[in-house]
This record gives C-alpha cells, structure tokens and sequence, in this order.
C-alpha cells in the first residue's frame, strides 16, 4: 500500500474496520466535506448575485435574472451524470483535488465580471453554466465516500458528507451580502460600484462574492491532494458501471431523489427571488439563508434515523410531510399581490426544507442497502461467492449515488423555472406549487409500492 492508493479495503471487516478503516475512512471524509461545501457555495453563488445585479447597474429583465438563477442547476445537474463514474476511473483522490481546483474558473470569473456593467450577458450566461462545476462535485464525492464505509454507517457517513456540503447553500446565502458591503481585499479587490437606493447612496464590491472563495478552493484542492486516498478496489471502467442503466431500482430512486434533494436544490435557488416576488416589502436576503441551512442540517439527521428505522420508512412518511408542506406554503401566500402572511410563509418553507433534507439522507441511505441485497440475491441463486457479490454491489450502488443525485440536480433548474412561469402566465407561483404535490404523491407510491408496504420487493 502505498501513501495514497489503497490496495486493500474491507469496511466490512470488524477487525479491518476498528484497526485501520475506521481512521482512513474518517480522514477522507473530513477532507471532502469542506470541499464539498466550497462546490456548493460556489454552485448556488448566482442565488445571490442575480439580486444584486440591478443594483449596481446591470439592466438585466427579471426573465434574464431567473435564467441566471436556474443555469448553474442545469449544467451542474447534466455534469454529474459524467462525475458519477469518475472516481472508478480516475480516483477519489485525483478527482476530487482536480474538481475542486477547478471552482476557480467561474469564482474569479463572477469577480471580473461584475466591476464592469457593460459585460455582455451572454458572459454572464458563461459564468452560470461554468458555476455548474460545483454541482458537478456532489456526485463523484459522494460515490467516493460510499466506497469508505461499511453497509451499518454508510448513512450516517453520507448524510454528514451531503449535509454538511450541502450548508454551502446557506453559507453563500449568508456570507455574500455580508463581504459585498467592505472592500475585504483592499486595491487587490477592484473599485467599489455605487449604489443609489431610495436616495440613499452605498457602496457595494459585487465582485467580493467570486473573490471571497478563491483561498479556500486553493486550500481544500491542496488537503485533497495530499490527505485523501485512492481505493484500488474501487477501480471500475464505465463499461463495469453502465449496468446500473439496466437496473429498475436505479430509475425509481432517481426519481425519488429527484422529489428530496430536487426539492432542496430548487427550493434553494429559488427562494431568494420567489420572496421578493411574493413579498416585496421584505428584504428577501435576510432570510433566505435560513432554510438551505434547516435542509442541510437535517440531511444527517435522515442519515442517522434510516440507519435506526430503515431508509424506506422514513422516506415514506417524509414524502407525505413535504405534501403538507407546500399545501401550508399556498395557505400562506398572498393572493394577486395582497394579504398573506410573511412568516406563517417562512416556517411553511423550513419545514419544506427540513423535510428535503431528512429526505436527502434517508433515500442515500436505501440505495446502498438496494443493491447489495440485490446482488446477494443474485449470489445465493447462482450459488456463486458473497465477496465478488459486496464488490459488485459497492461499485454499482457508488455509480446510482452518483447518477441519482444528477437526475435529482435538474430539480435547482425545474423549480425556479417553474415559479418563473407559473407567474409570468397566472399571476402567482400557485399553479407550480401544486404541481409539486402531484409529484410529492407519485414519489409516496412509489416508495410504498417497492420498498415500505410490508412484503415489499425490495425492503429497504
């Protein structure tokens, strides 16, 4: 075994686990979940920006504004289907220390752009799709963190690495319009643009909310390269991965992680602008860091329940939850312009998101679980050897992790979309709304048609 690629690996294996495996696996996912973070902050940083465009002078329509929104949803989404296979190929290691390297491109990208309001949008178009990369990120982390763990923790193990990635969210919702107020960088930073506002004039450094990741990506990029490890035994082509397009399971739980984490993504993008849409009188930025935090901090939690309870169960009655929530969101709305109710509107959307992150952990946690039942089925039936059975199951459960979280991902691009055109052809986001219900019920069905209701074929 060499200092960075592991020739042996069996999670499985008490005494491996507690002598060595357990401190290597611990140590790889201490470095991947702040990197993780960075790709999500990166990722969703145009959640913010497009708000504060109008202000610094870019005559940019509120359609425009939305499409720079859902951009980075979209590529992020379409890259992952090809991040899903790249740990296989490449490593965890090298693919994570290249991809998060690679957040530099569109952060310092976002930094130049803004001090110049006659950058054509089309650049800005660009930096959207480019701020895809982040997106990208979750899926190959994710594989490669499923590959560290044994079958008990992989949960536990997943929904911290997702769930604590997943703040990133809430962290550039947070963070940005704090360092956008200072010249943090000073004469490194560029001119401050001004801001005439009610006749009050202020100074903002837009480009602060590119520049501010800058070290850290540099930090985290380095830590990957030299403190993470690749698994031999993780080493699969694509040709090895590509069965899962033959399995069923893989397109139902690409659905169903399309209603949790879809849900948390879109609603995520999304809520900046749908609360200053909605409720312009309130200053959208003060809150809508609040709920990718609830979201990401109860992905754990649906980690650890499923390991307690069973993945299956909890998604079930998870699904039914989130139904409930968008009805109390619809309650609290106003109609054509008057009455609603701001706050009834905000607890309404933290448990919308606290119900997609246990949603988030909990679907992670049956995928695993799904396919190595299955395979071990498949070995008792062919009297054929247990081992290759885990193996095959590690890889083919890895690569749906990762294609499932790129299905899930298009959610950030539908959701906000979706407001956009609900409102632009009714007036409201309610007709949207009520399309996510009839979602919400097919991903119940689903769930207790294969893997809840008792005598299920495939409990999970």
């Amino acid at each position: 075994m060499s200092s960075t690629v592991i020739t042996r690996w069996d999670p499985e294996n008490k005494q491996f686990w507690d002598g060595i495996g357990k401190a290597i696996a611990k140590r790889n996912l201490l470095i991947s979940i702040p990197a993780l973070t960075l790709a999500f902050s990166v990722w969703m940083v145009w959640s913010v920006v497009v708000v504060n465009l109008p202000n610094v002078g870019f005559k940019f329509s509120t359609n425009q504004l939305f499409w720079l929104a859902s951009l980075p949803a979209l590529c992020g989404a379409t890259l992952r289907i090809f991040y899903s296979f790249a740990v296989p190929i490449f490593g965890g290691r090298r693919w994570t220390a290249i991809s998060t390297a690679s957040l530099l491109i569109p952060a310092t990208g976002i930094g130049l752009a803004v001090q110049n309001t006659a950058t054509p949008y089309e650049i800005f178009i660009l930096l959207a799709l480019l701020c895809g990369f982040g997106g990208g990120n979750f899926a190959s982390s994710m594989a490669n963190i499923s590959f560290f763990y044994p079958k008990a923790q992989k949960g536990t193990a997943l929904g911290l690495n997702a769930g604590l990635g997943n703040l990133g969210v809430s962290i550039v919702q947070l963070v940005v319009p704090l360092v956008i107020t200072t010249g943090i960088f000073g004469v490194f930073g560029g001119e401050p643009q001004t801001v005439i506002k009610a006749g009050n004039t202020s100074l903002l450094w837009l480009q602060n909310a590119g520049f501010i990741w800058l070290p850290f990506i540099a930090a985290a990029s380095i830590a990957a390269w030299f403190g993470m490890n690749d698994l031999a035994e993780a080493k699969a082509s694509f040709a090895d991965q590509a069965v899962i397009f033959k399995r069923k399971h893989n397109w139902l739980m690409c659905w169903l992680y399309l209603g949790t984490f879809g849900s948390f993504i879109g609603y995520s993008a999304g809520f900046p602008l749908l609360i200053k849409s909605q409720f312009p009188g309130v200053n959208a930025l003060s809150y809508a860091w609040l709920g990718p935090l609830v979201g990401a901090l109860a992905r754990p939690i649906g980690g650890w329940l499923s390991d307690k309870l069973g993945g299956a169960r909890v998604t079930f009655w998870n699904f039914i939850a989130m139904s409930g929530g968008v009805f109390a969101v619809l309650n609290y709305l106003p109609s054509h312009g008057t009455g609603g109710n701001f706050f009834g509107f905000l607890i309404a959307f933290m448990t919308l998101f606290a119900t997609s992150g246990i949603g988030n952990g909990s679907t992670f946690r049956m995928i695993p679980v799904i396919f190595l039942t299955e395979r071990q089925r498949e070995a008792s039936q062919k009297q054929s050897g247990q081992d290759q059975a885990i193996r095959d199951a590690n890889k083919e459960a890895a690569a749906v992790l990762g294609f499932s979280s790129a299905v899930g991902a298009y959610g950030g691009f539908f959701i906000p979309k979706s407001y956009g055109s609900s409102i632009a052809a009714t007036g409201g986001p309610e007709a949207a709304l009520y399309a996510f219900i009839v979602f919400y019920v097919t991903c119940t069905v689903i769930t207790w048609r294969y893997y809840s209701r008792k005598n299920a074929p495939m409990p999970c």
